[in-house]
């Protein structure tokens, strides 16, 4: 998608810049500044506050971050994903209307007409009725005047022009230039919403599946320790409370398979959905087990002003600002006049043969003035709530920063520490996995028993069971992210003077 681009820099048809360029001279209302400086810190900070340096970089992040976890399947889920989802037709077709607003807007600033054509028959009886009625008050149709019959044709071209002195409708189209600006950052915001969505059903998915098969290996070693301790009660060396415990670990194991399964049938019918597909078409493509992707050793991040810059939430709570900046002028058009020339030519005649000559030429134009000077209190009210509304925009943009700021932050940091996790479990499987070759040894040497033996195993596929989970949770941080950096809609980031400078 195309970067967002300041709107001096936005291109314009040659007439509509020249147009824009000789009606700027008078525009009623306050004239929009720009965002205001929210957090000035975070604007010049070189780092987030939460990152990890040693797993983070302040270089410029990679758009389109799915394919930085290295899965083709997930890769091409977040594809068909943003050219199927009925949430990105749904953002697309909001951005049409709103662009067709704008272009209705723009329209108004030239001159409106149109053409029409006539031909009319008319037939007028002559003479008094009543003249020629007979004795039973019935006309006598011998005794009818002849009626007049004529034919009159006409053709002509009027048009209208409001001249606009005063600048209201310029504000009028300014409000819908960034309400289209708005609808296409949504457009955006969407797309970023959606690839994480996608990323993180995926992920989780992935994570269930590989526990699924691990418990799997967990209820055929609970099987082999009960079977041992019935063997081993029948030979009068185990009690019943042995059987029983392992029996009932067994059942544990087993009733947590349940829930997991329709987790896995949950995940399969989001990301369907999430694709424009129907739930269940895509168990056959899903079913197979794959390892969970995992984030790169070193992720980038960028810095916090990289973060205003690119947010669509952002770029729409400012083009909200401006829009709202651009009904106050609006508002306060209303207490000017309005201006508007009009004119028409034509031609009209009663007879085919003379239409086009010069007597049948007509024409009538000239200025009209509108000014309604006893709706004063009304327009009061009406600007009162557009600066109302210029004010709610600016809060809602102030707390939009805050809350994107407060969300990397904290997504920056869930990481981190989950990442610490994931590493720790790593250094406890791999103790696990030297114990459990070790027991092995000891059980062909005869120094320990077959139960013993299986469960050190079980324990080891515990911990494996942990760090799968673990591992899920931290690509879905590694998601989280992604998502509140903004990244899943653009490719380069806007340059530095896009905030700052947009809507100016």
């Amino acid at each position: 998608m195309t970067p967002f681009l300041p709107l001096r820099h936005a291109r314009r048809p040659a007439a509509g810049a020249a147009l824009a360029m000789v009606l700027a001279a008078c525009s009623v209302g306050p004239d929009y500044k720009g965002p205001p400086h929210v957090a000035p810190v975070a604007e010049h900070a070189a780092a987030f506050h939460r990152a990890d340096p040693a797993l983070t970089t302040t270089q410029a992040p990679l758009s389109h971050w799915w394919e930085g976890l290295d899965d083709p399947v997930l890769t091409d889920l977040v594809t068909t994903a943003l050219r199927n989802s009925p949430d990105m037709k749904q953002a697309a077709a909001r951005l049409h209307t709103a662009r067709a607003t704008q272009r209705e807007r723009f329209a108004g600033f030239f001159p409106g007409g149109g053409m029409a054509a006539f031909w009319d028959r008319t037939r007028l009886p002559t003479g008094d009725i009543t003249s020629v009625l007979g004795g039973s008050g019935q006309p006598d149709a011998m005794a009818l005047p002849p009626a007049i019959k004529s034919d009159s044709y006409g053709a002509g071209f009027d048009a209208s022009w409001e001249i606009d002195p005063f600048g209201g409708n310029r504000r009028g189209y300014e409000g819908a230039r960034a309400q289209s600006e708005a609808q296409m950052a949504q457009l955006a915001d969407t797309r970023v919403r959606l690839a994480a969505d996608v990323g993180r059903n995926y992920v989780s998915l992935r994570g269930v599946q590989h526990r699924l098969a691990l418990m799997q290996r967990t209820i055929e070693i609970e099987r082999n320790m009960l079977d041992l301790t019935r063997q081993r009660r029948m030979q009068g060396t185990a009690s019943q409370e042995d059987v029983e415990r392992f029996l009932g670990q067994l059942s544990q194991v087993q009733a947590a398979i349940a829930p997991m399964q329709a987790q896995q049938a949950s995940y399969m019918d989001a990301l369907a959905t999430l694709t424009g597909r129907e739930a269940g078409q895509l168990d056959a493509q899903l079913s197979a087990p794959v390892p969970i992707p995992l984030p790169p050793a070193v992720v980038p991040v960028g810095n916090p002003a990289d973060l205003l810059r690119r947010r669509p939430d952002i770029r729409v709570a400012e083009r909200d600002i401006a829009a709202n900046n651009a009904q106050i002028g609006q508002a306060i058009g209303q207490y000017f006049p309005k201006i508007s020339l009009f004119g028409t030519v034509g031609f009209t005649a009663a007879n085919g043969q003379r239409f086009f000559s010069g007597d049948s030429f007509s024409y009538m134009g000239g200025p009209t003035l509108e000014w309604s000077i006893l709706n004063f209190a009304r327009t009061n009210s009406r600007v009162g709530e557009a600066r109302g509304g210029r004010d709610a925009a600016l809060a809602h943009y102030q707390g939009v920063v805050l809350s994107a700021l407060q969300d990397a932050e904290g997504a920056l940091s869930r990481f981190g520490h989950q990442r610490e996790y994931v590493l720790k479990l790593q250094d406890a499987r791999g103790a696990s996995d030297r114990s459990w070759i070790l027991a092995r040894q000891r059980q062909r040497a005869g120094t320990l028993s077959v139960i013993d033996a299986l469960d050190v195993e079980r324990q080891r596929v515990q911990i494996e069971q942990e760090q799968a989970q673990a591992q899920a949770s931290m690509t879905n941080d590694y998601i989280a992210v992604q998502k509140a950096l903004g990244l899943g809609w653009e490719s380069p980031a806007p340059s530095a003077a896009a905030v700052r400078t947009a809507g100016r």
